[in-house]
């Protein structure tokens, strides 16, 4: 949506009386701010609902654009009412947009009756005003105008994935041209003080229906900064005792929940670590059910080529034996030529030692 129409599209907005709008809104807190140059700012991403019809959301899939003269530095998810992200809050710096999915069970229905905080977060962006500003006034060109996309939608907790009537509220941020200290800097101060991991989680094996593949889902939380991300491993149980897990080069993966295993023969300990954003972590550990694992494909070629060994030792022996058997009948044979042939010799000996009688003498 061009500025120009977004600003007259927000003027409308607001010359609605709140108490005639029935409708979920979206807005960014605070709506109007001011930062000197190089200095950053926390702007929280908040969700409201109609009260008095009850209305109850469950999810929001939210688009959010910011100009080139302010920068998105970093975003946490630690204050969110969001238990399930299908998209964890991206920052796409090429398109300027800012990007995240996600909704809680049963629905956000508003602030509970008695509570003062203002527990309606879904996302912290925290944007830094660049370190130079082009020109010395606090113009239009100075302002950064942060706004939420026509397809941002919401969702009623409706069990129907009902569109929820939605309006929006951007923010201003003044960019002063005044070089600020560097000093205000609350989101940094905050990931520096953060010593606490996140929360413990568990991890929970699952199959899908039709392909039937195995899958696991996990989820925690950090109350400080957020999580930053999640990290999976699949350790073959041969190597337990080994830990490969623990190493600094140990073969982490990145991963997002529900995460589909590679080792589909469940003869693997999965290991989940969350990682917040000031590098503190929880790992979590799943053995699957002896019952449910299978040969794995490193197994089966084993036993192929254990198998394949044997039958190649055996088809040698046999090999063997019958070229033994056949050495030692040719040598019979040759010894037992050799005797005939002794035998035939020394006949023909004994008969050319014997005396010639003279016919005529024996008459």
């Amino acid at each position: 949506m061009k500025w120009a129409q977004f600003l007259v599209f927000s003027a409308l907005l607001f010359t609605v009386a709140p108490a005639a709008v029935s409708a979920a809104s979206l807005y960014i807190d605070p709506a109007m701010s001011e930062l000197l140059r190089g200095e950053s700012i926390t702007m929280a991403v908040r969700l409201d609902t109609d009260e008095d019809i009850n209305e109850c959301i469950n999810a929001v899939d939210a688009v959010i654009t910011y100009p080139a003269n302010i920068e998105p530095v970093d975003i946490s998810i630690g204050e969110s009412i969001f238990s399930m992200w299908v998209e964890r809050p991206t920052i796409n710096k090429k398109d300027r947009t800012i990007t995240f999915a996600g909704g809680i069970p049963n629905g956000y229905c508003g602030r509970v009756a008695g509570d003062p905080r203002l527990t309606n977060v879904l996302t912290e962006i925290i944007f830094r005003s660049p370190g130079f500003v082009v020109g010395g006034t606090q113009s239009d060109s100075n302002v950064a105008k942060v706004a939420f996309a026509p397809e941002s939608t919401a969702y009623l907790n409706d069990g129907r994935g009902t569109k929820a009537a939605l309006v929006t509220y951007g923010a201003n941020i003044t960019l002063n041209s005044t070089g600020g200290s560097g000093a205000n800097n609350v989101w940094q101060d905050k990931v520096n003080e953060d010593n606490i991991p996140p929360e413990e989680f568990s991890i929970f094996l699952e199959k899908r229906d039709i392909s039937g593949d195995y899958f696991v889902v996990f989820n925690t939380s950090d109350k400080q900064t957020g999580i930053d991300e999640y990290q999976i491993m699949e350790e073959p149980l041969t190597q337990f005792g080994s830990f490969q897990w623990g190493r600094a080069n140990a073969p982490w993966t990145d991963a997002q929940s529900p995460y589909t295993l590679q080792d589909q023969s469940l003869n693997s300990i999965i290991r989940v670590r969350a990682i917040d954003k000031a590098g503190n972590e929880y790992l979590a550990n799943l053995i699957p059910d002896e019952s449910l694992r299978t040969l794995s494909k490193e197994q089966m070629l084993t036993y192929v080529l254990i198998a394949a060994s044997f039958v190649l030792l055996v088809v040698f022996a046999l090999i063997g034996y019958v070229v033994i058997r056949r050495k030692r009948k040719k040598a019979s044979l040759r010894q037992l030529d050799n005797h005939t042939d002794e035998d035939d010799f020394q006949e023909h000996d004994e008969l050319d030692d014997q005396p010639i009688e003279d016919n005529n003498t024996a008459k």
